[in-house]
């Protein structure tokens, strides 16, 4: 099925208008470490392999890969979340830092871990993950600290994004606080849900889960373009949503809007290394482009041409007006 056409013109008008753009992110800030190697052996001990480390690095996640998202585009982000009182907390702030990251209304809480994700990477392939986090909902003085934080920082914010991964950070609290003070700005609220959070973002602008996502909150597997129909329009009369994007790999991605409209967009990417924060990616750049001005459509073309250049990459990756221009003038070719 082939996409929809966009006037050239107008979309790099939009790529441009996204510098300066003030959007909060709200949600869960992540750490991710890699650990590089290569893999020559089974280990005499288990039925494991041994990876030899070459390298190690580590870049943004989460909610803060929304934001170096943001940023690489132009826009500053305003991020809205917490990390823990340890050495991985300066780890990230170094990290925000170094991506021109306001940080400075994270709260740090010394009663949990900063997230933390390490992956062990043989030869381009991703060989184990360990996870170092906290679940439980933030409380006392943490969530008193962010709650200030949001009413603060929302009024002078041109859109909001809600990274919800579910380590604690996105609650019914902080949510009704954020949304109430989103609906008196007028500004578009784009939600990168948690499934088991999914009726709390009743009346957003748009949310974009990936496919497995809405089956799963529906209670239907996608798996033709029936169920995908079904699934789609019923999350988007279920939330009474603005828009509902179902984002599906190499299928492209599938646009379902109040009032009927649906629009389909083929994918772009033609490699993909790592799909990685990829929705990081899209939830930022619809967020970026409804604040400089863009329609539903539009917004989610240029996610999608983002999306398929940084899923070109090992790791977590972002998008600079460069690489996008650059991606919607070879589609045209």
């Amino acid at each position: 099925m082939p996409g929809p056409s966009f006037e050239p013109g107008a979309l790099r008008a939009i790529i441009e208008r996204i510098a300066g753009r003030r959007i909060a992110v709200l949600g869960d800030v992540m750490l991710d470490r890699y650990i590089w190697g290569r893999v020559e052996r089974i280990s005499p001990e288990a039925p494991v392999p041994v990876v030899e480390i070459e390298r190690e690095s580590a870049t943004l996640g989460g909610a803060g890969n929304v934001a170096a998202n943001l940023r690489a585009l132009g826009a500053e982000p305003v991020l809205l979340g917490v990390t823990g009182a340890d050495a991985e907390a300066e780890a990230l702030r170094r990290a925000f830092a170094e991506r021109g990251v306001d940080a400075s209304h994270l709260v740090a809480d010394p009663g949990r871990p900063s997230t933390v994700k390490t992956r062990i990477i043989a030869h381009s392939q991703q060989v184990v993950r360990a996870d170092r986090e906290s679940r439980a909902e933030i409380a006392g003085d943490a969530l008193a600290r962010l709650i200030r934080a949001i009413e603060r920082e929302l009024d002078g914010c041109d859109g909001l994004v809600v990274s919800d991964y579910g380590k604690g950070v996105v609650t019914p609290r902080t949510l009704e606080v954020a949304l109430g003070r989103a609906r008196a700005r007028g500004i578009a609220v784009s939600v990168d849900p948690k499934e088991s959070h999914i009726d709390v973002y009743r009346g957003v602008s748009i949310l974009t889960p990936n496919q497995h996502e809405a089956g799963w909150v529906q209670g239907r597997r996608i798996v033709d373009e029936p169920s995908l129909l079904e699934v789609g329009w019923g999350l988007q009369k279920r939330l009474d949503a603005q828009a509902v994007l179902v984002t599906r790999g190499s299928q492209g991605m599938s646009l379902f809007e109040r009032g009927g409209r649906y629009t389909y967009l083929p994918t772009v990417a033609r490699e993909v290394f790592d799909v990685t924060g990829a929705g990081d990616t899209v939830v930022g750049t619809v967020a970026a482009a409804l604040a400089a001005g863009a329609d539903f459509p539009a917004a989610c073309h240029l996610a999608n041409h983002a999306a398929g250049i940084v899923i070109r990459e090992v790791g977590t990756a972002a998008c600079t007006p460069a690489d996008l221009f650059a991606s919607l003038e070879e589609a045209r070719r």
